[in-house]
Order: C-alpha cells, then structure tokens, then sequence
C-alpha cells in the first residue's frame, strides 16, 4: 500500500527580501506566521500498518524550527534572500539526509500564498 503522510508545524520569523526592486513592501523588513508541511511516502512494508511515526518526523524536523522560530530569516546561513521558496529547499536540504522519505515541502507563507517544493 502506498502512501504519504503530513506533518504541519509552524514558526514566527522575520525576514526581508533584497532581491525584491527598491520600493517593494516586501523589501522592508517584515513578520510571517510561517506554516510548514513536512510530506513523506512510500510503500507500508508487509506485515506493517504504519509507513513512519509522525513523533520520528516531528524530532527530526523540531530542531529546524526552533533555528527558525522567532529570528530573522535573512541572518541564518543559507537563507540571506528568505522567499517561500529558499525557506522550503532550506527545510529539504536539511531534511533529506534524516527522512529518507521526504517526498515534498510546503511552505505557507500566508493564508493565500505557499510554495510546494518537491526536491531538484
């Protein structure tokens, strides 16, 4: 049986776009209330009724966010030009090494705009 599987969290950051043209509101410096889906898949092995524990995802993600929670995205190594999408190939070049699974990061950056990001 195939599946996949979602894991949310969130974090409060600030961030501001330099690669934005002079004048944009978003390169002012400015906050989100960042939400984050973690998706895995696979095949559930045989004899098996669960793919992977959500609390093994949550500890391999929960040292990520707490780096992200309450900072200032552009002062963290790697995300110096924070969009959705840096945030999401950030998570997922972090993730990968730990959650072989990883099949897809979303990355909501407000209630009507997200970034889904799916690995290069």
């Amino acid at each position: 049986m195939h599946v996949q599987l979602v894991k949310s969290f969130t974090f409060e950051a600030a961030h501001y776009l330099p690669s934005f043209p002079e004048g944009h509101k978003c390169r002012r410096m400015h906050g989100h209330s960042f939400r984050i889906e973690i998706k895995v898949a696979g095949e559930v092995p045989e004899g098996d009724y669960h793919l992977i524990d959500y609390g093994e995802i949550m500890g391999i993600v929960e040292p990520l966010r707490k780096r992200l929670d309450h900072y200032c995205l552009n002062e963290i190594e790697g995300l110096e030009n924070p969009t959705s999408e840096m945030i999401a190939k950030w998570l997922w070049d972090r993730l990968q090494g730990d959650l072989s699974l990883l099949d897809e990061i979303v990355v909501d950056e407000t209630c009507t705009s997200r970034c889904v990001y799916r690995g290069s």
